[in-house]
C-alpha cells in the first residue's frame, strides 16, 4: 500500500474531484486516476464511484478512510522524529482562523514563526465561517467561539476579554451608565449573533437586551462605529486594544464587569496525532500572545 495513494484518496474523499484532489498533490488528473486504481488493486476493493459529473466513496472507501487518516499522521509524526530523536516541524501546516483575528494578531506573528522553523512553510486561510476541518483539509483552527463538535481537540492560546466601550465624545455628550441598566437610555451597537449582554451585579447575573439604531455583523466595524461616537458596545479587548490604548475608546461600567468564558482556542481533530507542525503552532503563538495575552488592557 503506497502512503501517496493514500494521501491522495483523502483528498478525494474530502473535494469528491480527482482532477482537484490531484491537482494539490501536483498530479494530473490521468495520473490522479491512475494511482486511485492502483490504491483499489492494492486493497482488493472498490472505493470509489465514478461518474461524469461527481465522485463518491464506496462503502468500503468510507470504511477505510478514517484508516487512512490514521495511517498518514502516523507516518508523518514518524518520518518528523527517527533520526533526529527529536520531532522536527516539516512541510506545509495547514490553518484557517477567523478574519479579524488572522489579520490583526495572527499576520505579524509569522516572521518569528517561520524563522524558529524554517523547515515549516504555512497556508492561512482567514474566514469567519466555520469551516470542517477535515473536509477543507486543515491541520489546525484558531477560534474563538463554543466548541460544539466532539469530535475536535481544543487547547487554549489565550483569554478573550469582553468588555463595554464608547468614545469620549459620545461620553461627553450622553453622559456614562453607572449601572447596566443605564444602558436603556444610552444608543447601543449592537453585534449580529451577540443579542443580548450579562453582567456580573452584586445581585446576580444581569442580562440586558440593548436597543439601538445599530445593529452590524462584523466585530471591527462595531469597535469603529463606537469609536466615531454612535453609542456604547460590547468589544473583544483583542479587537479594540489599540483604541483603548490611544484614547479613542474607554472602558465603561468596570465595576459590573460582563460575565462570558470566551477564550482563543486552537483546533484540531481528535482522530489525529498531534503532529509536530502542530504543536509547534500551539506552543509558539500560546507563548506568542501571553498570559495574560498583550492586548488585554
Amino acid at each position: 500500500m503506497n502512503i501517496d495513494h493514500l494521501r491522495l484518496f483523502v483528498r478525494v474523499a474530502a473535494t469528491r474531484n480527482i482532477s482537484q484532489a490531484g491537482k494539490e498533490m501536483d498530479l494530473s488528473a490521468p495520473v490522479a486516476s491512475m494511482h486511485i486504481s492502483k490504491l483499489e488493486e492494492s486493497i482488493g476493493a472498490r472505493l470509489i464511484h465514478r461518474t461524469t459529473r461527481k465522485v463518491s466513496l464506496t462503502e468500503e472507501g468510507e470504511a477505510l478512510l478514517p484508516y487512512a487518516e490514521e495511517i498518514i499522521h502516523s507516518v508523518d509524526a514518524a518520518r518528523a522524529t527517527v533520526g533526529t530523536g527529536k520531532a522536527q516541524p516539516k512541510g506545509t501546516l495547514r490553518v484557517t482562523a477567523p478574519a479579524s483575528f488572522g489579520r490583526m494578531h495572527l499576520i505579524p506573528a509569522l516572521n518569528g514563526f517561520l524563522d524558529q522553523y524554517p523547515d515549516l512553510s504555512i497556508d492561512i486561510r482567514l474566514t469567519d465561517s466555520m469551516v470542517d476541518l477535515v473536509e477543507g483539509g486543515f491541520d489546525v483552527a484558531i477560534r474563538n467561539a463554543d466548541l460544539k463538535d466532539s469530535s475536535l481537540i481544543a487547547k487554549k492560546l489565550a483569554s478573550d476579554q469582553r468588555i463595554m466601550c464608547a468614545s469620549p465624545d459620545y461620553l461627553a455628550q450622553y453622559g456614562e451608565p453607572k449601572s447596566p441598566n443605564d444602558l436603556k437610555n444610552h444608543l447601543c451597537i449592537n453585534q449580529a449573533g451577540l443579542d443580548g449582554w450579562t453582567f456580573d451585579t452584586p445581585d446576580g447575573a444581569l442580562h440586558i437586551k440593548p436597543k439601538g439604531k445599530i445593529r452590524i455583523d462584523h466585530g471591527e466595524a462595531v469597535r469603529d462605529a463606537a469609536a466615531d461616537g454612535m453609542g456604547i458596545a460590547k468589544c473583544a479587548t483583542w479587537i479594540a486594544y489599540q483604541h483603548l490604548n490611544n484614547g479613542s475608546l474607554v472602558r465603561v461600567l468596570q465595576d459590573t464587569p460582563l460575565i462570558d468564558n470566551a477564550a482563543i482556542w486552537a483546533v484540531y481533530p481528535s482522530s489525529r496525532l498531534l503532529a509536530p507542525k502542530v504543536r509547534a503552532f500551539i506552543d509558539y503563538f500560546a507563548q506568542y500572545y501571553g498570559t495574560p495575552p498583550y492586548w488585554d488592557c
